[in-house]
């Protein structure tokens, strides 16, 4: 025996090609055999049962990885679509407030359009477009002028009562004058009795005072007062005011009468104005005039 011979610890068996043709051999008989007398179904239904856990344990990477990223993709749609959400509820809120904000001031055009129809006085629909910045003044800017036709003294109002007076008048704007206004007065009467008195501004916009009447005058609260006509500044019975407290103070020879306005006077955004003026006879010679007229842009009393 060589010394040098190596060892062999394995036996090479039969050559490859050998070992190929067996083995195409049998898969050829297996085939044949299965589809001819399927003698391999029930083993090939026990093979997948012990296949299928294998199965699903190497699926199971794949299958953990597409569920992350649904969650994560589903996740981030949601965020994303609840913003959109968020943002078009904003868009839809803000739009839903101008719809109200238009169909209030279309019913109260539809209203001012009756309150023409049916008035006595030729009358130009008008809408304010500024308030004065002074708290003690009470003022605003209409959007009609000389080019308008409109004059100083002319009448404003809403469908419920007088509003203010026109006290100057520019190119394209006016200035009115309302009747809260603490330099502002306004005839009127009593509707219940015919009691005539002087309404006047208080500064306050909810308020008016109504001066200078005995402490035995007919006044109860809920009356109401509409102009008097006396002077030729307001047509007479435009609703003013109606009376909210009557304060008899024995004490003090005029009466505390407070009055709130029947118009909206910080309300309303579009308004009337009364285009013409009455006309009264001058004065007689030598009567002292409380007032100017209309004509200078100045309120006439009483």
């Amino acid at each position: 025996m060589e010394q040098n011979q190596p060892l062999r610890f394995f036996n090479r068996g039969p050559s490859p090609a050998v070992r190929l043709v067996f083995f195409a051999l049998l898969s050829l008989l297996l085939v044949f055999v299965d589809v001819r007398y399927r003698y391999l179904e029930s083993i090939r239904s026990g093979l997948s049962i012990v296949v299928y856990p294998l199965q699903r344990l190497v699926a199971a990477p794949s299958k953990l990885w597409h569920e992350v990223d649904d969650f994560f993709s589903s996740h981030n749609s949601l965020i994303r679509n609840n913003v959109e959400l968020r943002h078009q509820h904003t868009l839809d809120s803000a739009k839903l407030l101008q719809l109200e904000v238009l169909k209030g001031e279309n019913q109260h055009l539809r209203t001012l359009l009756k309150v023409q129809q049916r008035a006595d006085y030729p009358m130009q629909l008008a809408e304010i477009m500024y308030v004065a910045r002074d708290i003690f003044n009470r003022k605003i800017l209409l959007d009609k002028g000389t080019q308008a036709n409109v004059l100083a003294g002319q009448i404003v109002m809403d469908d419920s009562g007088i509003v203010g007076q026109v006290t100057r008048v520019y190119p394209w704007m006016s200035e009115v004058t309302l009747i809260t206004d603490k330099d502002h007065s306004v005839p009127v009467q009593v509707l219940r009795n015919g009691l005539r008195a002087v309404v006047f501004g208080s500064g306050d916009a909810g308020e008016l005072a109504l001066s200078y009447l005995p402490v035995s005058s007919d006044i109860q609260n809920g009356d109401v007062l509409v102009t008097s006509g006396i002077d030729g500044t307001y047509p007479p019975g435009l609703p003013v005011a109606k009376i909210i407290h009557v304060e008899h103070d024995p004490a003090y020879p005029f009466a505390r009468i407070l009055c709130a306005p029947i118009a909206g006077v910080d309300k309303r955004r579009q308004l009337l104005i009364l285009s013409a003026l009455l006309k009264f006879p001058e004065r007689p010679e030598g009567e002292e005039s409380a007032t100017d007229t209309p004509e200078n842009g100045e309120r006439r009393g009483q």
